[in-house]
C-alpha cells in the first residue's frame, strides 16, 4: 500500500527475453512507489505460465521475442476474459508494428530509450483504463491507420520484393500468374502510395511491414 495516498501499487509483469533488460527494468521501475513487480519473464511462455498463478494488473511485453512475439501474446490474451492490460515496450518504432500491436490489444507503445518517469506515467495511464502514446508514437500510428491494410498474399509477394526476386519467379513460388503478380504488385503500391515496386520494397523495410529479426 502507498502510504501517500492509500493506493495499491500497480502489480506489474515485465516480459522481454533480454536478461540485461529484465534486470534493469525490475531494478528501476521497482523502486518506484506506485509500482510493484509480480513477476519477470523471459518469454510469453514464462508469462503464460506465471499468470495462471499470479494476479497482474499491467503488463510491460517486448515485441520481439523467440517462438511467440509479443503481437502473438496479445492476441492470445485478447481471448481470455479479464486480461491484464498491456503496455509495449520496444526498441522500434515502425509504423506497422505498432499499428500491429495496437490492432492486437495493447493500450499504448513506449521506447525502452524513455525515462522511468515517462514509462511509470504510461503504466499508471493505462492501468487507469486510458492509452498511453508519446507524440512521435502518435503521429506514426496516425500514419498508418489512414493506410489501407495489405491481404495476406500481398504481405507475402512484398517479402519476395524484398528479397529482389521477379515477377514470374513470384509466380512460381505461388504457383500463379506473373500477370497475376502485377495486379498484386499494383495493389501494393496503391495501399502503400508509392511509384513502384522498388520503393516499395524499401518502404516495407523502414516501416517494419515485413518483419525483420533482431
Amino acid at each position: 500500500m502507498d502510504k501517500e495516498n492509500g493506493k495499491k501499487p500497480i502489480r506489474l509483469l515485465i516480459v522481454d527475453d533480454h536478461p540485461v533488460v529484465r534486470a534493469g527494468l525490475s531494478s528501476m521501475l521497482g523502486k518506484h512507489k506506485a509500482v510493484e513487480i509480480s513477476g519477470v519473464a523471459a518469454s510469453a511462455e514464462e508469462a503464460f505460465a506465471m499468470l495462471s498463478h499470479r494476479s497482474v494488473d499491467v503488463i510491460l511485453l517486448d515485441l520481439r521475442m523467440p517462438k511467440m512475439s509479443g503481437i502473438d501474446m496479445l492476441h492470445v490474451l485478447s481471448r481470455q476474459a479479464s486480461p491484464p492490460k498491456v503496455l509495449i515496450l520496444s526498441s522500434f518504432e515502425f509504423e506497422e508494428e505498432i499499428f500491429r500491436s495496437v490492432q492486437a490489444g495493447a493500450r499504448g507503445y513506449l521506447l525502452k530509450e524513455m525515462s522511468r518517469d515517462e514509462i511509470v506515467a504510461a503504466i499508471t495511464a493505462v492501468h487507469a483504463g486510458k492509452r498511453y502514446f508519446p507524440p512521435s508514437i502518435a503521429a506514426r500510428l496516425s500514419e498508418r491507420t489512414h493506410r489501407s491494410s495489405l491481404s495476406a498474399r500481398e504481405l507475402e509477394i512484398l517479402e519476395l520484393l524484398t528479397k529482389g526476386l521477379t515477377n514470374k519467379e513470384i509466380g512460381d513460388a505461388f504457383g500463379i500468374s506473373k500477370h497475376t503478380v502485377r495486379n498484386h504488385i499494383n495493389n501494393i503500391t496503391q495501399k502503400l502510395e508509392v511509384s513502384d515496386r522498388t520503393e516499395a520494397a524499401s518502404v516495407a523495410i523502414k516501416q517494419g511491414i515485413i518483419p525483420v529479426t533482431s
